[in-house]
């Protein structure tokens, strides 16, 4: 029994180390993509990618090779990491849980509304003006709006857009260019818009409600990815107590069920009492 709870943990750990790859590619695949323009999150991505890795590893060598100590602070270490994704979890399924664009008449698309997210992730693309204008040049060079540039009226009939070209590449389509005495009660993102292709509708609301949309979708992905490690590490966490305990039953180096207790010193009365019975045998 004790070989085999070390081995199901010990491959338990080598499928958690093959298991930690998607969550340290999701946190690279942010970091480097061109057209989600998202990089504030896959930092939390990649330290837990990587400690999972870590401690999977160290795992696998406490239970393979009976090291309690090791096998002691993994245990530890995993406890944290699964309090610490907990939380993460948590957190990124109440920041998804608001958005999702809303229909347009008679087209394909969705048009999205800053005021419809979270006030986290609003605050985090408003208030920060140096994260915003990273976000913004990201877009730009990833030459998104340059996809639609020669569009027609009947594509935009027909035709579906990302998030971001909905909200960045085109004013909102309930803008009225043609009519100026009813441009006053437009939206503000009319007036924002602007035909010259470094502009566009860079600085429209609707332009970061795209890319809160995008962030929305690609976060509620990781969330669901991380529901799925979670079961999977609090199952590997179970498993892992058996095997700690059958490794410190390991190191005494007694046999299973043998006696190891021992009278390591004798009671302060012992030798007095023993001279006494003596002296009775040879009296008696």
């Amino acid at each position: 029994m004790q070989r085999f709870s070390n081995t199901v943990i010990g491959f338990l750990n080598l499928f958690t180390l093959l298991a930690s790859i998607p969550i340290i590619g999701a946190g690279l695949w942010l970091a480097r993509s061109t057209t989600t323009c998202e990089n504030f999150f896959q930092t939390p991505l990649l330290v837990i990618g990587f400690v999972v890795l870590v401690i999977s590893l160290a795992g696998f060598i406490g239970a393979c090779f009976h090291v309690a100590w090791a096998l002691w602070v993994y245990l530890v270490i995993m406890l944290l990491l699964i309090a610490a994704l907990f939380g993460f979890t948590i957190f990124g399924f109440v920041v998804t849980g608001q958005g999702g664009g809303v229909e347009v008449p008679g087209r394909v698309y969705k048009e999205y509304h800053l005021h419809d997210y979270s006030t986290w992730l609003r605050n985090k693309i408003i208030k920060d003006g140096v994260y915003w204008r990273t976000i913004r040049s990201c877009i730009m060079g990833s030459r998104t709006c340059a996809k639609i540039a020669y569009w027609n009226n009947l594509d935009y009939m027909n035709r579906d857009m990302t998030p971001i070209q909905s909200g960045c590449c085109k004013p909102p389509t309930s803008c009225n260019y043609y009519n100026m005495e009813t441009t006053l009660s437009q939206d503000p993102d009319c007036y924002r818009w602007n035909n010259a292709p470094t502009l566009l509708c860079y600085e429209c609301d609707s332009c970061k409600g795209g890319v809160l949309e995008n962030i929305r979708r690609d976060w509620h992905k990781i969330s669901v990815l991380s529901v799925v490690m979670l079961v999977f590490l609090i199952a590997i966490y179970s498993i892992g107590c058996c095997a700690f305990r059958n490794t410190r039953r390991s190191e005494t180096d007694y046999p299973h069920g043998e006696n190891r207790m021992t009278k390591i010193k004798p009671r302060w009365d012992y030798h007095w009492w023993r001279w006494w019975h003596d002296k009775k045998e040879q009296l008696f």
